[in-house]
Parts: C-alpha cells; sequence; structure tokens
C-alpha cells in the first residue's frame, strides 16, 4: 500500500481532495480528469489495481497533481470503513460514488452472489461512504457529492432488475439527502445519464452478446462533463441529453406496468441473436 500523508497545502494555498470510486475507466476516470484538470488531490479507488497504476501515472504526469490509489473491492462488507481507515480520517471536499455493474437476466435465474456484490457496491458502500464524509464536510460548511445513478432509476427494469432497482434507491437516496442538506454548503447531485459508451456493458451479461442498440449513445466524456458541472452547480438531479430528459418524464404519465414491458422488449432486443 503506498504512502498516503500527504500534505493539505500546497505554497500556502489550501487544495481540496476529491474521492472518486471506480476511478480506472469509463466515467470514473473522465470525472477524475476533470478534477485533476482544476487542481483537486486525488484518492482514485478501484478494484482494478493494474489500471489505476495507470491513471495515477497519467494524472501526475499531465496535470502535477498528487494522486493516490486504493484497489479495494467495493462489495465487501464494510469496506467503505476500510478505506477511510487506511486513509487516516482525511478530509474529504468532493465525493464521487461512481463504481457499479449490471447484470442481464431473468431474476430467477441470475447469480445471487453477483447480485450481491451489486447491491452492496451500489448501495451499502455508496450509502456509508457518504455517510463517513458528510459530517465533516457539514462541520466545514462545504462539501460536494455525486452519486452515480442511472436513466434505469425511473422505471422497473425487467431482465436487469436488481440493477434498475438499485438506481432507484441511488436516485431517491440523493434526492431526499440533498434537500435535509439545504443551506448547509453541501450538496448532492444525482447523475443519471442514458446509454454511455463505457466498460460497463462487458459486465453486465453472463455470456459474451454485445448491445446491438446504439441509438442515443453518448461518450463517457460527454457524460462526465455534464455530471461534473452540474455537480459544482449544486443540482439535485442531472439528466444528459434533451431526450434522456424526456424519456425520464414517460412512466410519471404511462402505466408503471406498460413502462416496465417496454423496458423488457428494449433489453430482448437488445441481445437477441
Amino acid at each position: 500500500m503506498e504512502n498516503k500523508n500527504f500534505s493539505s497545502t500546497s505554497q500556502g494555498i489550501m487544495t481540496k481532495t476529491a474521492l472518486v470510486t471506480g476511478a480506472a475507466s469509463g466515467l470514473g476516470f473522465e470525472m477524475a480528469l476533470l478534477l485533476a484538470k482544476d487542481g483537486y488531490k486525488l484518492i482514485l479507488v478501484d478494484i482494478n489495481a493494474e489500471n489505476l497504476a495507470k491513471v495515477k501515472s497519467e494524472l501526475e504526469g499531465d496535470f502535477k497533481v498528487e494522486v493516490i490509489t486504493l484497489a479495494k473491492d467495493l462489495s465487501l462488507p464494510n469496506i467503505a470503513q476500510n478505506i477511510i481507515d487506511d486513509l487516516g480520517n482525511p478530509q474529504i471536499d468532493v465525493l464521487i460514488n461512481n463504481a457499479g455493474f449490471g447484470l442481464f437476466g431473468n431474476f430467477a435465474e441470475t447469480n445471487w452472489e453477483r447480485e450481491s456484490a451489486m447491491l452492496h457496491v451500489h448501495i451499502m458502500t455508496t450509502t456509508h461512504l457518504t455517510k463517513l464524509v458528510l459530517k465533516g464536510m457539514i462541520q466545514r460548511g462545504s462539501g460536494q457529492i455525486l452519486n452515480m445513478s442511472s436513466l434505469a432509476a425511473f422505471q422497473p427494469g425487467p431482465l436487469m432488475s436488481i440493477y434498475y432497482a438499485s438506481k432507484g434507491y441511488m436516485l431517491s437516496f440523493s434526492e431526499a439527502i440533498a434537500c435535509e442538506l439545504k443551506g448547509t454548503g453541501v450538496t448532492v447531485t444525482a447523475l443519471c445519464p442514458g446509454p454511455t459508451k463505457t466498460a460497463f456493458q462487458e459486465t453486465v451479461s453472463e455470456d459474451t452478446k454485445e448491445n446491438k442498440i446504439t441509438f442515443n449513445m453518448a461518450s463517457a466524456k460527454e457524460v462526465a462533463a455534464y455530471g461534473y458541472k452540474a455537480m459544482l452547480k449544486g443540482k439535485p438531479v442531472a439528466i444528459p441529453g434533451g431526450f434522456n430528459k424526456f424519456l425520464a418524464t414517460l412512466p410519471r404519465v404511462m402505466p408503471r406496468n406498460l413502462a416496465a414491458s417496454i423496458v423488457k422488449k428494449i433489453q430482448e432486443k437488445n441481445r437477441e441473436d
């Protein structure tokens, strides 16, 4: 484990620190890149130690920022406390809970161990990390938290039931504490992207089928930039793209069973032989 005793000041100027989970690729990497450009000291967490090392080298070389990497399995119980303890209870000014993955299939047939891991990453670890950094932010009167939700949060998701439900939790939880924190100087943003070009799809299915529907597919760079700006502005919910905003409203005006049926047909079409 590398040395994590880095200073909190640089030439007399206080430097803020950001913690990003799932930072070794995709949206997490793009968020880390934006933070590095703004001069944040970075704590990057991911299960992929090799990719983390590459990201650390790139960001330190390009932006001359301090980067700490922690290779951690965020599906493990109490891993959030383990991370904070390893870091020596640091001051966290920005927390980006980005780590996550999906799983495709009928719930009765999918792998429970994988689903349990997903629930721990999306719900338990995200919630616990938020709680662990929140009091310090409130005491300082400043702080920003971004939780990675999804367009999936707005309706049921047959064939990806646990993923959709966990993203619904992420959205509801974020909106609730954003309301609680009004006037404290601390903000919480739920980023709800639609389909995004990342390594996410590689972990969705237990077979090797790839997405066949690429309509409305955004790049990770575009989504990260939108979410980052929304976080800095303190927006409670950020949905990139006009079409995605429209899609998010549909379940409010149609029966939920109809919304679920539409999602199921899309998922089946997306992975048909």
